[in-house]
């Protein structure tokens, strides 16, 4: 098996566990602040790849000029992100934010285009317009003035907001993993975004709330840290040091797959036709701009 498959395999396992975090998301954050789970998340996934912080430091040597922009993809990442991860799905469920979190593959050819990345053509914009308009398929029950459905919208729009986070990490850090190696620079950045994310919570005052959590909500937190945080981000880095940002993100419109069907027997939320309908429209979308790429080259 060649790098380039496992590459492949890792980013599919990745999108996989990220559905289920979704859904773990969505369980704990009614007891904990946004800010404050996703604090507690990578917290725990720091710990979990202490060893791969002691093995990195002791085999690079960080260069100067690479600590600002290491520091700053840390942040969007591992601070930015999951802050707004789990603010997105305190008020949304979690069919609805992996729908949005499916959209990851289309921002990141705009925000690729935008930086002279990747080329746009005809079937890219049709690609591009379609998820969208799977995104307002989805979410169409929705669209009235109530106040839960209301908050649907923001939670949908603010899942998208941390998508669009998302892709500039994966633009921007393919020479910092090259330079540093996929797993030191994964965990590396992991620490950066649980400290910034560090005073934040000490603000709050919730840096001893995590004491009072119930049994279910202990084991919620730490499947994110373990799993959805160390496990995650490690394989989905590594697969981005063999495939290109846009490659990689197309595995992720596996975790809606996996969320909804996750969400319905564990969180008990209903399966919509509408988001079905946008899921579909979502994953043809994703599927015609990698059409696209195939018949330009």
């Amino acid at each position: 098996m060649n790098n380039v498959f496992l590459a492949n395999c890792a980013a599919a396992v990745a999108s996989l566990s990220a559905g289920a975090s979704i859904v773990a998301t969505r369980f704990v954050v009614g007891d904990l602040e946004p800010i404050s789970l996703a604090f507690y998340r990578y917290l725990v996934a720091s710990i979990c790849l202490i060893p791969i912080l002691f093995w990195g430091f002791a085999r690079f040597k960080i260069k100067k000029h690479d600590i600002i922009p290491i520091i700053f993809l840390g942040s969007l990442l591992y601070a930015i992100f999951p802050w707004l991860f789990s603010l997105s799905l305190f008020y949304t469920s979690a069919a609805f934010g992996a729908i949005g979190l499916a959209t990851l593959p289309i921002i990141t050819l705009i925000v690729a285009f935008f930086f002279k990345r990747e080329l746009l053509n005809r079937l890219k914009v049709m690609g591009v317009l379609l998820a969208f308009l799977g995104v307002v398929i989805a979410v169409s029950q929705s669209l009235d003035n109530s106040e839960s459905n209301q908050n649907h919208i923001l939670g949908i729009s603010l899942m998208v907001c941390a998508a669009t986070i998302a892709s500039i990490y994966s633009i921007f850090c393919k020479r910092y993993i090259m330079d540093y190696g996929p797993i030191f620079f994964s965990a590396l950045s992991m620490l950066t975004g649980m400290l910034t994310l560090f005073p934040f919570v000490w603000l709050l005052r919730d840096l001893s709330i995590i004491i009072s959590l119930d049994y279910y909500s202990w084991i919620s937190l730490i499947f994110l840290g373990v799993i959805g945080g160390a496990f995650q981000f490690t394989a989905y880095t590594w697969a981005l040091k063999w495939l290109t940002p846009t490659r990689a993100a197309v595995y992720l419109t596996l975790n809606p797959i996996s969320a909804i069907f996750i969400a319905y027997p564990v969180l008990g939320e209903t399966i919509t036709i509408s988001a079905l309908i946008g899921l579909v429209c979502v994953l043809s979308a994703i599927f015609l701009v990698n059409y696209a790429r195939k018949v330009n080259k």
